[in-house]
């Protein structure tokens, strides 16, 4: 029986990527070279290529070599804004406009009182950023024990979420934590900040992942929205997640004839093409 092959329609670059990738390639050809605050995207290929290109990586501010740095698409809190515009170097802000959104919320919860819960890794550069905007006011966990050992427990609760995160685990957070921290004269005051895409690319990969009987999931294993994908595709079907073609092993396919393949906003069109490439000459179509 031969191998059935069938790719997500969302997949590649999310429309927040590729922009960054375009403006910094763009701009790296005008003036020979920039920098980027961390890396602009998870994705240990697509910063390989844009190394090539003159796209260089500092990993704090006192790493920062030249008078312009871009701010990649997890953002930064505003004290660290502060710190790189009193040094005089120039920002271009490639923050994604979904975790913009995420961070006017967190200021907006913290102005108004509230104490600002994210739902999230507080380890991800994303969820560190969304939090300096609650001018320390909060704190990022996934566990809603976190929640109420703080002492004493805010009456007035904001709760958000990391952009990438699965939309059921964040509802069922929600769920636990008015069983436990909505007591007497509690306020809780909760803000959707999922990104669409993350949406849009999750309820794709699930679909697909419930028809066939592999799922190969292409993106990098520091890709928060690539590890959920994995996540979510793994309670439906066999997945593997890999960040390219050459990791795919042969043995993965031996029962299996119908393969789905996704990927995470920041893995390329052309990885995605090369796993394909593969699984087709691999089954010999």
């Amino acid at each position: 029986m031969p191998l059935k092959i069938e790719k997500a329609s969302a997949t590649g670059f999310c429309f927040g990527v590729k922009r960054a990738i375009d403006t910094l390639e763009k701009i790296a050809r005008e003036l020979g070279q920039i920098e980027t605050l961390g890396e602009v995207v998870h994705n240990r290929q697509v910063m390989q290529g844009l190394s090539e290109k003159g796209i260089k990586v500092a990993n704090s501010i006192d790493e920062i070599r030249g008078k312009t740095v871009a701010i990649s698409a997890h953002g930064v809190g505003p004290q660290l804004e502060q710190e790189i515009k009193a040094r005089d170097i120039k920002i271009v802000n490639f923050t994604c406009s979904f975790v913009q959104r995420a961070q006017r919320a967190a200021r907006r919860l913290a102005k108004a009182g509230f104490f600002v819960i994210i739902y999230g890794d507080a380890n991800h550069p994303e969820v560190r950023g969304i939090l300096g905007w609650a001018d320390g006011k909060g704190i990022a966990t996934m566990d809603t024990d976190s929640v109420i050992a703080l002492d004493p427990l805010p009456r007035r609760l904001g709760v958000l979420s990391q952009t990438t995160q699965i939309p059921v685990y964040f509802r069922d957070f929600v769920k636990k934590l008015i069983d436990v921290a909505l007591v007497k004269d509690a306020e809780l005051r909760i803000i959707d900040t999922i990104c669409h895409d993350t949406l849009k690319r999750q309820r794709e990969a699930m679909e697909l992942a419930k028809r066939v009987d592999l799922m190969l999931v292409i993106g990098s294993r520091t890709s928060a929205n690539t590890n959920h994908l994995a996540e979510l595709c793994a309670t439906a079907t066999k997945t593997f997640q890999i960040e390219t073609a050459d990791e795919i092993q042969p043995s993965w396919l031996e029962g299996h004839h119908h393969v789905g393949v996704t990927s995470g906003t920041s893995t390329s069109e052309q990885t995605i093409d090369e796993v394909i490439k593969k699984l087709k000459t691999l089954a010999g179509n």
